[in-house]
């Protein structure tokens, strides 16, 4: 196998030195999404197109990443992750450029889907080949790659900022574009698949022993649907929370309230947001490492719990500058976790063979997640207060919770001993390890 002789052939293709390089990638088109809102108010009062018609593109942007990542998995499982992620690269590049260039709404929206396309690509393929090099360490593997989007533009928000008020927002947009995409186009001609040896049956099988399952089984498998229910319902409650808390800050009269909290002073919101960016990185290595040694599900009910129980004390103390902030620090910390905790569960049950287009598919719940989120300002709207918001997120997380360890689990403990017992083809045997 060509995978084989390349990994034999390349000191890079080591797990580390891929998982480094995979995280690199991700938290170079972090931007893309974290970023964007920075270019928002800039672009209307450049053109006057209405801020809610601008923000069209963002949702272009997410649907086109999430939804097209099971095809760039299915590349990355044909081809390797190299060519995908290269080209990815190029078209988030691209992608910025064009909005440096952009003088109209569906050249905006079409570069938009040019960079959905470039950043799903580079993130299902690092998300991907983290499970396929550290067959016992998923959730570890996984969670430190996530974290590099979920915090990536952390260390370039402040940068983006001032370029943009110095040498306005289409010089940001082009040379910000166009390093990140240089970046990941060098790095991705570094990436290596793992050699066929790690996909291949241990010729001592141990008792958690579970076959590769193609994307067309685990489409069919009751187990992909629980979980695809449970990343839902729990990315669903996280992007609500995230995308109106300037509005709820803003209703409950913090917008601008101070916070000291360690010496450090800063309005209400936007420490809120800056506890956002930190934890909803720190949260997906922390809950992956600790699924690698309690179990997926058991870590997914402590997290979920947690996070049901926190959106419920934001929506009765979050009126309190202190309590908002600490609160949502805490929300924020319970919710990033999907992002390593899912594809992880998904490659220890259906293998690492074609571990990137299964993760893909299940990632398609982030953008039907999204697509829930603007109910949240109609509910508002209907019922005059944030609260039946905050219990319906809480809800969800409750029963994500419960069905974690009550559903869940039951079926990936059936589903183990069966293929354990070998009644279906083990000719792509692995073993996993919780």
């Amino acid at each position: 196998m060509e995978t084989e002789r390349q990994a034999g052939a390349s000191r890079l293709a080591s797990p580390w030195v891929q998982l480094v390089f995979g995280v690199i990638c991700m938290a170079m088109i972090a931007n893309m999404q974290y970023g964007w809102t920075l270019f928002v108010n800039p672009i209307d009062e450049k053109y006057h197109w209405g801020r809610a018609a601008i923000q069209v593109a963002f949702t272009i942007f997410v649907v086109t990443e999430t939804w097209l990542v099971p095809i760039e998995g299915y590349l990355v499982d044909k081809y390797g992750p190299r060519p995908v992620v290269v080209i990815g690269g190029l078209l988030c590049a691209i992608a910025w450029v064009m909005n440096s260039y952009a003088s109209s709404l569906p050249m905006l929206y079409f570069a938009a889907a040019v960079g959905g396309v470039g950043a799903g690509a580079v993130y299902g393929t690092c998300v991907g080949n983290a499970l396929k090099w550290f067959p016992n360490r998923r959730g570890l593997a996984a969670g430190i790659t996530a974290a590099g989007f979920g915090a990536g533009s952390a260390a370039t928000v402040v940068p983006i900022a001032h370029m943009i008020k110095s040498s306005g927002y289409e010089q940001t947009f082009l040379w910000f574009g166009l390093g990140q995409g240089i970046i990941v186009f060098l790095l991705g001609m570094a990436l290596f698949a793992p050699p066929a040896s790690m996909l291949a049956p241990a010729k001592n099988a141990l008792k958690r022993a579970v076959y590769n399952a193609s994307p067309k089984q685990v489409l069919t498998s009751p187990i992909f649907w629980v979980m695809y229910l449970m990343f839902v319902m729990m990315a669903a409650g996280g992007l609500m929370a995230t995308a109106q808390l300037g509005p709820i800050a803003k209703d409950f009269g913090l917008h601008d309230s101070p916070v000291s909290i360690l010496g450090l002073t800063l309005p209400a919101l936007t420490f809120a947001l800056t506890i956002d960016r930190v934890l909803n990185g720190l949260t997906r290595p922390f809950f992956g490492w600790v699924s690698d040694r309690i179990g997926r599900e058991n870590t997914m009910f402590i997290a979920f719990a947690v996070e049901a129980v926190g959106i419920m004390m934001l929506s009765k103390y979050g009126h309190s500058p202190v309590a908002f902030v600490v609160l949502t620090g805490i929300v924020f910390f319970a919710w990033g976790e999907i992002y390593s905790l899912f594809p992880a569960t998904c490659g220890d049950t259906f293998g690492p063979k074609f571990a990137a287009t299964n993760a893909g598919l299940l990632y398609t719940a982030k953008g039907t997640a999204a697509l829930l989120v603007p109910f949240s300002s109609v509910i508002t709207t209907m019922t005059g207060s944030w609260h039946a918001v905050f219990t319906l997120a809480a809800g969800m997380a409750a029963l994500s919770a419960l069905l974690a360890i009550f559903v869940l689990k039951p079926m990936r403990n059936a589903h183990v001993q069966k293929h354990s017992r070998g009644d279906v083809d083990m000719s792509y045997a692995t073993t996993v390890k919780d």
